[in-house]
């Protein structure tokens, strides 16, 4: 390593192309690198759903779920089922082990749910897929005056408004009910036009479909050929033929039927600041930025307000970018003044470009690791940030042990060549500096091979720390000494002008002098003559300490509870009771926060 130092210490071109392929490469890492919230982490899990219209959930575990897990248990890289069944609907959740390949599991588990012959004849065809997480980034609110159509209608024009971006790519409809075309038939037209129920649901099923009809062979080409007749309107279904009569008559789903356009009959209503709202979720897939999602949605949202109509407001809400925002804007603001206050100190007891050159090795390292993440996959989140916060009062060690050396060097022999004592003194705590980042790294390696889902999530931070540490290292031993080994000519001119700083240094370094030779060394030796009583006086306070977390003064908690910055009313009614009732409850809770909200704004 001794070669390897006076080398680079020796050839500044050499030093000064590393240092700026790091800061050119960590600069560009950073521009293009995945912005999220929360790091991204695989579930490894298969979901089958089963709709079976009518059916109680013991019907359902008894006809669906139960097939399934006894279809696909003891399947190879299964690690757990986890079944739910509800009325109507039956869900099973495989969930994978880590060292199984998807793919393969995946086509063995539809082959196997294929192979199910004892599902009850009226359940609708089972829906496998891989469960993939998206990351929810903010909420767009339509609030306003309107009936519940237009307020859907005008929602759903929000969204596909928002769609229009090119930094949105999902972008869903929530808190309003589905959609429902319902046909309501009249007995006693039935019984006019001499018709059954069946009949009627027989000619719309029929009628409301598309059918492929196979192919045409020609010579230039297939010709596919398929009929489509799927409707989605009311009016569309008013027209259905029923029955044609021998005189040319035709009987249509209206001669004898009500159709309407409407909603799912559930209890489902949402509000907004008091009045009628829908919801669009905006969410992050593959490589977006959840940042720059949030800025397109709001600067969206502050410009549509000024078209739209009166009684119809839009709002973005629960914007969790903010805590990303806050973790980065925590990031700069510590990094900004951790460099104030690291070229302050040193200046009080270096030289000035010896402090600047220390603090441009923070800034290395740290591009050092931007540049890097990428290939470990590794984006810009709030534990990433937490990772480079962390590191933060770690990384300077290295640099201001190998410069506070070469200073002490050059200010011993000043006759002497300066690069040949920033060379002899790197070298002589080359192997200490090493050891001080390797035990550093050791520490933190186990977290980064931890298993399981936690382990996936707890891995960004050594995979953001190690890094950080490696570069800090580099630059201390690579480049730090050419810089510090190479005085620039404008050097002495700039230090006559800088005088009174200088006395001021000097004045300021005989104090420190005097504190550690009266005061420190005195206090050493001391603790050297008596060592038994330094000795159990160590142990006592060793004692003490582990005698507050063993009485409990001193509460141990994996995951603290934190402060949330929304407050949330869930009321549990008794079984039974009706909308009405539990809508008139809901509006009472509501009311009191309006009344509380006008009273914090005021």
């Amino acid at each position: 390593m001794n070669g390897i130092i006076n080398w680079f210490a020796r050839n500044p071109v050499a030093a000064n192309l590393m240092a700026m392929t790091i800061i050119v490469a960590g600069i560009v890492s950073t521009l293009n690198m995945k912005q999220e919230i929360f790091p991204e982490v695989d579930p490894r899990m298969v979901t089958v759903e089963v709709v079976y219209q009518g059916a109680a959930p013991e019907e359902v575990e008894r006809g669906v779920c139960k097939p399934i897990e006894e279809a696909i248990e003891g399947m190879e890289g299964l690690k757990k089922i986890t079944s739910t069944a509800a009325e109507g609907l039956g869900i099973v959740n495989a969930e994978l082990e880590l060292d199984v390949d998807k793919g393969r599991f995946l086509d063995d588990f539809k082959n196997r749910i294929d192979g199910i012959r004892t599902f009850p004849e009226d359940i609708e065809e089972p829906v496998i897929e891989e469960i993939k997480v998206v990351k929810q980034v903010i909420n767009v609110v339509v609030s306003g005056d309107l009936n519940e159509r237009d307020l859907k209608d005008y929602a759903e024009m929000v969204r596909q408004d928002l769609l229009t971006s090119p930094e949105i790519s999902l972008a869903t409809l929530t808190s309003v009910r589905p959609d429902e075309i319902t046909v309501q038939i009249s007995e006693w037209k039935l019984r006019e036009y001499g018709m059954t129920m069946e009949e009627v649901s027989r000619a719309i099923r029929q009628f409301s479909l598309d059918i492929p009809g196979g192919a045409i062979r020609a010579e230039g080409g297939d010709v596919l050929i398929r009929t489509k007749n799927q409707m989605y309107e009311g009016r569309e279904f008013e027209d259905i033929v029923i029955r044609s009569n021998p005189d040319g008559s035709v009987i249509r789903v209206r001669d004898v039927a009500t159709v309407e356009d409407g909603f799912q009959d559930t209890d489902l209503s949402s509000r907004f600041d008091g009045r009628r709202a829908a919801m669009i979720q905006v969410f992050r897939t593959g490589k977006q930025s959840a940042i720059a999602i949030s800025d397109a949605v709001i600067q969206y949202v502050n410009g549509k307000n000024a078209t739209l109509p009166e009684g119809v407001a839009l709002a973005y809400w629960q914007d969790d970018t903010s805590y990303l925002k806050s973790r980065l804007s925590l990031l700069l603001s510590n990094g900004f003044f951790g460099l104030l206050l690291v070229v302050g100190t040193l200046a009080l007891f270096l030289r000035l470009s010896l402090a600047f050159w220390v603090a441009v090795g923070i800034v290395i390292s740290f591009l050092g690791a931007l540049w890097l993440m990428p290939a470990l996959g590794v984006s810009i989140n709030l534990l990433s940030l937490f990772g480079f916060i962390l590191v933060l009062g770690i990384v300077v060690d290295d640099a201001i042990v190998v410069s506070e050396n070469i200073h002490e060097y050059q200010d011993l022999d000043t006759k002497a060549d300066s690069l040949t004592m920033a060379i002899k003194a790197t070298q002589e705590v080359a192997k200490p500096v090493s050891f001080a980042v390797c035990t550093t790294v050791a520490a933190f390696l186990p977290l980064a091979t931890a298993p399981g889902s936690i382990g996936e999530i707890l891995s960004v931070i050594p995979l953001v720390v190690i890094p950080t540490l490696l570069f800090s290292l580099l630059e201390s031993l690579f480049i730090l000494p050419s810089h510090l080994g190479h005085r620039p000519a404008w050097y002495e001119a700039v230090k006559s002008r800088l005088g009174w700083f200088y006395r001021f240094q000097e004045w300021f370094n005989s104090k420190v002098q005097y504190f550690i030779h009266h005061v420190y060394a005195r206090t050493l030796e001391k603790a050297l003559r008596f060592r038994y009583a330094t000795w159990a006086a160590c142990i006592g306070i060793l004692i003490a300490c582990l005698g507050v977390v063993a009485g409990g003064w001193l509460r141990f908690q994996v995951f603290p509870a934190v402060e949330g910055d929304n407050l949330a009313a869930i009321v549990n009614m008794p079984q039974g009771t009706s909308a009405d009732i539990t809508a008139g409850v809901v509006q009472r809770i509501e009311e009191a926060a309006l009344e509380l909200q006008e009273e914090l704004d005021s």
